[in-house]
């Protein structure tokens, strides 16, 4: 298949179904259906946050609901519940661990989205593509984001801490101890 072809529903699953079984030996007693099962529920979780990156990137991109349910085979209504802010209208995330994906972000609007964020008490603790993984504080944070030259020391000296390294940018962050704003 050529490089950027898409993948039709077959295709796309038999070559999920080849990473799955990647490595397994067919063993009689058993556990490669056990790994198989495992290994299914992985590809599951990481289809789901593909999903609603993909979802979010095209919400941010200015597509509607009603688009959505179009490509998806759903109502508006039940994209929507399905991939929309959990929280609103409610007082309490029941699913809230603290931690959530900011983005879609880019190199041009990310600092400005994660000064914001560090306002709130969010501070990077990962990455991912245009998305940065942020855990929820009481205090407010600083970000920033540096080229990694080397020995950061000047860095961590004046109270900043690595939170993520992805060349060639190092992302620090630094508690300024303020309480965090609500959002």
């Amino acid at each position: 298949m050529a490089v950027g072809a898409e993948l039709g529903p077959p295709e796309l699953a038999q070559a999920l179904g080849a990473a799955i079984l990647a490595g397994l030996d067919g063993d009689e007693d058993g556990q490669d259906h056990l790994a198989i099962v495992r290994r299914a529920a992985a590809a599951e979780t990481e289809v789901d946050v593909l999903m609603r990156q993909a979802v979010g990137a095209a919400r941010g991109a200015g597509h509607s609901w009603a688009s959505l349910g179009a490509e998806l085979g759903m109502s508006r209504q039940a994209v929507q519940q399905r991939f929309g802010d959990r929280r609103a209208g409610t007082d309490e995330d029941p699913y809230d661990t603290g931690e959530r994906w900011l983005g879609p972000v880019t190199a041009f609007d990310e600092m400005a989205e994660l000064e914001i964020a560090g306002r709130q008490g969010w501070r990077t603790i990962g990455l991912g593509m245009l998305k940065h993984r942020v855990r929820r504080t009481s205090t407010q944070w600083e970000h920033r984001r540096v080229v990694w030259t080397g020995p950061l020391r000047r860095w961590e000296d004046d109270g900043w801490q690595v939170a993520v390294r992805a060349f060639p940018w190092v992302y620090l962050v630094r508690d300024t101890g303020l309480p965090a704003e609500d959002a």
